[in-house]
């Protein structure tokens, strides 16, 4: 099968996965000293982008991290910095391809040691650990990492900042290396795009290195960054001869009082394209529906017979329920009733807390095409015991798909989509001002006008992220939700546009 290139070059590898694919390359025949020949050089590129030549302190660590500090030490010298070298542990005690690289080093060792942060180093590079280290940095490493900090000496870490944990994304103590800079090698970790450890990462430069992208085949990755040449080419463009039947009949559930969200909600659903979208809600509250937008359609929603009607209704074929309706036994009703019709369901907000005090009735609901989409609290109800686990968000989010049923979307401004198959994306292009009122609201309604578009629901999942970010980014403070619907026409353009990079399209 041919390989999409652009959608390779999202994978997101595990710690273990990254260590395959190193020993992969090297049975293919790479040498083990060039793939650190090449990483500590674009290291070194990377401190040389920055500034002019200077003072460089390299700190270096005990294993493969600091072998690429010790080439990064090289050229460093080689361009006409004045570069001091600091090692964690003896020299002598380097194995491998390390102790190979510290072997062409002809300056200086000195110990480790936060004095060395006396000189007030122009540039400091962070080569101690890797990403796979799993406990908090301790004695002169830390106080490094704490004088770094107070300093605010620019700092360029080697794929990944010391004290962060390269899967789960978690800081592993109190103190953690803060980089200006991180320059990870054939693809990104988890820890890139993950908070806490994304703040600490700063700008991400991604370097092959010599690793064949071939290998992937052979560890069959499952986690990706989220972005257009995964999906792009799912998404059901207009044609000449469609009609608005073809693009499905979206169903928001209102609620009486609370009707923000689902105005909110129904216009976005519109602009993501669904070809018609109705609103169900108590009579009463209709006239205010109806007045959000003259393409939606409204539904009275007031007796159990117009509820069965409604679902008995083929042509509507996705179902949001949740936002503004309420944590009462009829929103819990129209769920499960939802549901058991089959119906494509986006349950959200109200739609999850309702099930709080029985998480297991709505999961042995949960039969069709189905996305959970919860903020952390909400999470933390429907699965006390993850929201307590160790191993991070993506992990978390994982094992909600698999006990659910349903694809997750696991809201925030690292939001991460899991199926239950064990695919997942990372999204990370939600700029800070979609914390505002009614943002999960829009973002719940571009995910049932893609599934109403027929999108599997975890496409249509990592595809309504996506848009939400590209939809708030740009407009800076003061956005508000009421901005965000008709800002998706210009995301969907920009969609568009990326077919042209991608095989796929």
């Amino acid at each position: 099968m041919t390989r999409d290139p652009a959608r390779d070059r999202l994978n997101l590898l595990s710690v273990e996965e990254m260590y395959r694919a190193d020993a992969a390359a090297v049975a293919a025949g790479v040498a083990g000293v060039d793939l650190m020949e090449a990483a500590g050089a674009a290291v070194a590129a990377a401190v040389c982008r920055q500034r002019p030549p200077g003072r460089a302190l390299v700190l270096c660590g005990p294993g493969n991290n600091g072998g690429d500090g010790f080439v990064a030490a090289r050229h460093l010298a080689d361009a006409g910095w004045r570069v001091r070298l600091a090692l964690l542990g003896e020299r002598a005690a380097l194995k491998g391809d390390a102790a190979h690289h510290a072997g062409l080093w002809r300056g200086e060792v000195a110990p480790l040691a936060a004095e060395l942060l006396d000189e007030a180093p122009d540039v400091a590079v962070d080569a101690l650990f890797g990403a796979g280290l799993s406990r908090p940095l301790e004695g002169a490493a830390a106080r490094l990492a704490e004088r770094l900090a107070a300093q605010a000496t620019p700092t360029i870490a080697v794929d990944v900042p010391s004290g962060v944990a390269g899967d789960s994304g978690d800081a592993l103590g109190e103190l953690a290396v803060r980089a200006t800079e991180t320059v990870t090698f054939f693809r990104k970790k988890p820890a890139h795009l993950l908070l806490p450890a994304r703040e600490y990462c700063g700008l991400v430069t991604l370097v092959e290195i010599g690793i064949p992208a071939a290998v992937l085949a052979e560890i069959a990755p499952q986690a990706w960054e989220n972005g257009p040449p995964l999906w792009a080419a799912r998404y059901p463009w207009r044609r000449a001869a469609d009609h608005k039947y073809r693009f499905g009949h979206a169903l928001v559930f209102g609620g009486e009082t609370m009707t923000g969200a689902g105005r909110l909600a129904a216009r976005a659903a519109l602009r993501a394209g669904a070809g018609l979208v109705t609103v169900a809600a108590p009579s009463a509250a209709l006239p205010v529906y109806a007045q959000a937008s003259a393409s939606l359609m409204t539904a009275p929603l007031d007796w159990p017979d117009e509820l069965a009607a409604l679902l008995a209704d083929a042509r509507k074929n996705a179902v949001l329920l949740g936002p503004g309706n309420g944590v009462t036994e009829e929103t819990r009703g129209h769920v499960l009733a939802s549901l058991a019709a089959g119906k494509a369901c986006v349950l959200d907000a109200d739609a999850l807390s309702v099930f709080a005090d029985d998480p297991a009735r709505l999961f042995e609901a949960i039969a069709g095409p189905c996305v959970l989409t919860p903020h952390d609290g909400e999470f933390a109800r429907l699965f006390p015991d993850l929201a307590r686990a160790e191993g991070g968000k993506l992990a978390r989010a994982r094992a909600a798909a698999r006990r659910s049923g349903a694809a997750i979307l696991l809201k925030g401004a690292d939001s991460v989509v899991a199926d239950p198959d064990g695919r997942a994306v990372v999204n990370a292009n939600a700029p800070p001002e979609l914390a505002t009122a009614g943002s999960g609201d829009v973002l719940a309604g571009i995910l049932v006008g893609l599934l109403a578009q027929g999108l599997p629901a975890f496409e249509a999942a990592a595809m309504a992220a996506w848009l939400h970010g590209a939809a708030a980014s740009g407009f800076g403070p003061g956005l508000i939700s009421d901005d965000l619907p008709d800002r998706l026409p210009n995301a969907l353009k920009m969609l568009h546009d990326s077919l042209a990079d991608s095989p796929a399209g």
